[in-house]
């Protein structure tokens, strides 16, 4: 089973984290919310309080075949000052597994750390600045190799399937997206 780390830091934006964990569970993946608090709870921008599975110095994320980065505000400062998350997401990055990142957290996070580099990369509107050594396409969603960018919350979804189908197949993705009554809305 794949495992997916979901980094939640106070500030992160609500359906940005909770869709994806939401349709990768669905979809059969090992999702496993860690907070980067100090506590066990992470309280989102609109201000509802998640528990996480775990807390970030329990990981150990070298088995992870995502590692993923919610937006929001201050969430993607929040994720980008803690030094452990900007370890783990290079080092997963670096050896060739996936990274994701929506809304601000591509700008916010990913860009610094010169993971966007020469890359197709998407985020939230008037964060696109931030990608300078990047080429931003301005799409729900941008997949270039190893990582995966999402545009803001209404990106949520389709970002969601995507990555299920990277991580699990197509028709896995298509089945959920099905079930959710997310197809139809597309029709």
């Amino acid at each position: 089973m794949k495992k997916v780390y979901v980094f939640l830091a106070d500030g992160f934006e609500d359906v940005e984290a909770l869709i994806p964990v939401d349709v990768w569970r669905r979809g059969g993946l090992d999702v496993v919310t860690v907070s980067i608090t100090e506590f066990p709870m992470a309280q989102s921008a609109h201000g509802v309080n998640i528990e996480a599975d775990i807390m970030f110095d329990d990981g150990d994320f070298s088995d992870a075949d995502l590692l993923f980065l919610p937006g929001g505000m201050p969430g993607a400062s929040n994720l980008f000052a803690h030094k452990g998350v900007c370890k783990a997401v290079v080092d997963q990055f670096t050896a060739g597994r996936k990274v994701a990142a929506i809304c601000a957290s591509p700008a916010v996070v990913l860009a610094p750390l010169g993971i966007l580099d020469g890359k197709r990369a998407t985020c939230y509107p008037g964060f696109e600045q931030a990608l300078a050594e990047a080429t931003y396409t301005g799409d729900l969603f941008t997949v270039d190799g190893n990582v995966t960018t999402g545009e803001g919350p209404a990106a949520a979804f389709p970002f969601a399937y995507e990555l299920l189908a990277q991580l699990k197949d197509k028709n896995t993705a298509d089945q959920i997206a099905e079930g959710m009554r997310f197809k139809h809305l597309m029709a």
